[in-house]
């Protein structure tokens, strides 16, 4: 069970909904996921206008957690204002903190990105910072009481995977609230790897909006996922430099 703040999800699976070819592909993606969170960037709809078509029209709200986030803030300010402007609507009170610090890589403002996440605290938000894989702001966000970090494996869209997997590995490590790995995933190898690691979730977007078939790539993300999550939860076994028998030797006759 994936916990934040008080919500409680059965999936691990976050699913952007910015970039599908148009809003059945989009519908049947949601759909085949089961995911039960979906984020969207408030600047980029108008979510007071009826009239105006977007993928709210098209899906039963009530089924799901909505999750808004500030892309297009570059300040704090600015983030605190899109995200009230989020939760005037009523749709939920969970808010995706995103501050772009550079337009080139989209890799977020981390002193931004602290402040604007204290504003929204105070605000009584539930706060989930978009962050890169800084193990340091990880902690200093944790501290402020954020209720889930959200790493990028890469920077956004670039379908990369887990560029560093070390820092990603100490950021679960040390943590004391969810860890959602946001930006970069590629390939369902890549959801795997990070849920192995120890993830409590994945939010992807580009990987699936953008793949040639995205219900499929959308089904395969939900099942790498789960899969990764299972393996975790199991426990792989240690590397070995050496052989190790998998069947023992004794009792075997000799010839």
């Amino acid at each position: 069970m994936l916990k934040i703040g008080h919500y409680e999800f059965h999936s691990r699976l976050l699913l952007g909904t910015g970039k599908f070819p148009n809003f059945e592909i989009q519908k049947q993606a949601v759909d085949v996921s089961e995911s039960q969170i979906l984020t969207f960037a408030v600047r980029r709809m108008n979510i007071f206008e009826a009239s105006q078509p977007n993928f709210l029209s098209m899906l039963d709200v009530s089924q799901f957690t909505l999750l808004p986030n500030t892309a297009g803030a570059k300040t704090a300010e600015e983030a605190v204002r899109i995200a009230k402007l989020a939760k005037a609507s009523g749709l939920c009170d969970m808010i995706k903190v995103e501050v772009i610090g550079d337009e080139r890589t989209l890799l977020p403002d981390p002193i931004e990105t602290l402040k604007a996440s204290e504003m929204l605290l105070a605000e009584g938000f539930i706060v989930l910072p978009y962050t890169s894989d800084d193990v340091l702001l990880a902690k200093r966000l944790q501290d402020l009481g954020v209720h889930a970090i959200m790493p990028g494996a890469s920077p956004i869209g670039t379908g990369q995977g887990i560029v560093n997997p070390l820092n990603l590995s100490f950021i679960i490590e040390q943590a004391t609230v969810p860890v959602i790995v946001d930006a970069g995933i590629g390939a369902p190898s890549d959801a795997a790897l990070a849920m192995e690691m120890g993830a409590d979730g994945v939010l992807l977007n580009t990987a699936v909006s953008g793949a040639k078939d995205p219900v499929k790539m959308a089904l395969a993300m939900k099942l790498a996922i789960e899969a990764g999550r299972a393996g975790y939860e199991a426990g792989r076994i240690p590397k070995k430099r050496y052989a190790s028998a998998s069947s023992p030797m004794e009792g075997f006759s000799r010839v």
